[in-house]
């Protein structure tokens, strides 16, 4: 059997898949989608990639996204992710020393997405969402921004 892949959209960046997806009639909040498109949670876990490490990235994923929204940001932000780092660190959860994993949040700002920048939050968002993330995903006890 001789078949050939054709993949009519695979010169497309983001910016221009977002376009397309607007015209064909997908949904706003899927064209729109952090990462769109971009790289599912077993890419943002590095390392091991366990159901138990893609849920902690799944987890704080959430919360991330959850606040950007919260402060009306999404729309200005280009794309935003949490990854798993494969990386433990010691920290302190109530009483108890801990060695656990490390989130990275990233958030860019781009218009082309062959360039960007990271994206300025105020001091005061990152110190909330990274206080979530360690408070309510069990197995992380640092945040860091990238």
């Amino acid at each position: 059997m001789h078949l050939k892949l054709i993949e009519p959209l695979r010169e497309l960046f983001k910016d221009e898949v977002r376009v397309l997806g607007t015209k064909l009639g997908i949904p706003e909040d899927l064209v729109w989608r952090h990462p769109f498109p971009g790289p599912g949670l077993a890419i943002r876990t590095l390392g091991a990639v366990t159901r138990e490490r893609v849920e902690i990235v799944r987890r704080a994923d959430k919360i991330f996204i959850e606040e950007i929204r919260k402060e009306k940001l999404y729309r200005k932000i280009g794309q935003a992710y949490a990854a798993l780092l494969p990386v433990d660190v010691v920290g302190v959860m109530g009483d108890q020393r801990v060695y656990q994993p490390v989130i990275a949040l990233r958030a860019v700002e781009t218009t082309d997405f062959m360039t960007a920048r990271f994206y300025r939050f105020d001091w005061s968002f990152l110190d909330k969402v990274s206080l979530r993330i360690v408070n309510e995903v069990s197995g992380v006890c640092r945040v860091v921004y990238d």
